[in-house]
């Protein structure tokens, strides 16, 4: 595994997780549009599950498996955190964490540090070179 595919792992996994949030937004929305048709006619016990507990059911697994997500995501960071403070250069570092942990774009990026984007993207392929990955990603 490349050092960048390493670093990227936070970013994809994040965009799962806000992903999955956007589902349970929209069962949510579902859900309150689901109404109870009132009838004097008796139903059938035997006649299945309603839709809006089917809808509640799918809300409560999405959540726990974003539960799972974020505990995953958190301590990805806290190790991809620790692989870049292996980097010696503080200024490597700081990009790395920009760009790595915090999901900055290049141009925000760039500017915060006062490069222009081609001096930037120099740096950044030095700065990959500097980092060491865990034994278990080789």
């Amino acid at each position: 595994m490349t050092a960048e595919k390493y670093l990227s792992q936070a970013r994809h996994l994040e965009q799962h997780i806000d992903a999955k949030v956007g589902q349970v937004a929209s069962l949510n929305d579902l859900a309150t549009k689901c109404t109870a048709v009132m009838s004097g006619m008796p139903h059938s016990p035997n006649h299945g599950t309603s839709t809006m507990a089917d809808t509640v059911c799918k809300i409560v697994d999405l959540q726990e498996e974003i539960s799972r997500d974020v505990a995953q995501l958190v301590c990805l960071k806290r190790e991809i955190s620790a692989v870049i403070k292996g980097v010696e250069n503080l200024e490597y570092q700081t990009l790395l964490e920009r760009r790595y942990l915090c999901f900055h774009t290049w141009e925000q990026i760039a500017l915060d540090m006062c490069y222009n984007i081609r001096h930037l993207y120099r740096i950044h392929e030095k700065a990959l070179e500097e980092v060491r990955l865990p034994a278990e990603c080789h």
